[in-house]
């Protein structure tokens, strides 16, 4: 998932307007009073103007769609969902300079967010929230701990994947209990992953994948500042999976927790 829409957004936004300004300030009264027909740049700034911009307050400030494109959080997420992401909820950010003007809330452990990867911030990634400042994290043994406290893990059945997923068949489905919040997770007992203990400083977050055994997460690379957060995932409103037979029409309306 690319971040560079928003810069394009913004531009378009920009050039359209202005455009369109332009020729409304110093040329239209005097094109009418001529009868010459408007340009066709003008007439394309004019139309298209409006409906630019309502995309970008739109995607910029409440509500934007993300497709899944990995099994990174499955089986919460699947290959081919496609997602809303609840653009206010950590705060009103400045389209492209992804500047915070208006504080709301801060993450809480178990939001499942997208955010700008920190190694390569053009990319947006999509994590669960396991740590947050103060906290002590530790992976091991398939269990995570969190201040000491081991979080616990219900085995459910063994899973069966479809489609882009189906490499996850025979996985652990586990229900998990994280700080109060419930959610599913997938383990492969035999398949070694990295272990170790981390501290969250102020102003970051540490993030996993549910697919525990197969997530490019902050083990591997680190914590997220609180800057490169996009939004809380919402909502599954589609699913298509090239991999599968079409459509999955019994994911659409899921809420994501």
């Amino acid at each position: 998932m690319s971040a560079d829409f928003s810069t394009f957004l913004v531009l378009a936004t920009f050039l359209t307007g202005i455009i369109w300004a332009i020729d409304a300030w110093f040329f239209a009264k005097r094109r009418k009073k001529e009868k010459r027909k408007e340009p066709i740049i003008v007439e394309y700034a004019r139309s298209f103007f409006p409906i630019i911009l309502i995309v970008l307050l739109l995607r910029s400030f409440l509500i934007e769609p993300f497709r899944i494109p990995s099994g990174s959080m499955m089986p919460t997420l699947l290959v081919g969902d496609f997602i809303l992401v609840n653009k206010y909820i950590y705060g009103i950010r400045l389209p492209a300079v992804h500047k915070k003007v208006i504080p709301i809330a801060l993450p809480e452990r178990g939001d499942v967010v997208v955010f700008r990867y920190p190694e390569n911030p053009s990319l947006d990634y999509i994590k669960r929230v396991i740590g947050v400042p103060g906290d002590t994290i530790v992976y091991y043994n398939k269990t995570l701990y969190i201040n000491g406290q081991p979080q616990a893990q219900t085995y459910l059945d063994t899973y069966v994947g479809v489609g882009g997923g189906a490499v996850m068949t025979g996985a652990e489905h586990r229900q998990e209990t994280l700080t109060g919040v419930t959610h599913e997770i997938l383990i492969q007992k035999n398949k070694p992953i990295l272990q170790g203990e981390w501290t969250v400083p102020d102003g970051y977050y540490f993030m996993m994948g549910d697919n525990r055994d197969n997530s490019n997460d902050s083990r591997f690379w680190g914590m997220v500042p609180e800057e490169n957060l996009v939004g809380k995932a919402v909502l599954v409103w589609m699913n298509w999976d090239m991999s599968n037979s079409g459509p999955d029409w019994g994911r659409i309306g899921l809420s994501i927790k």
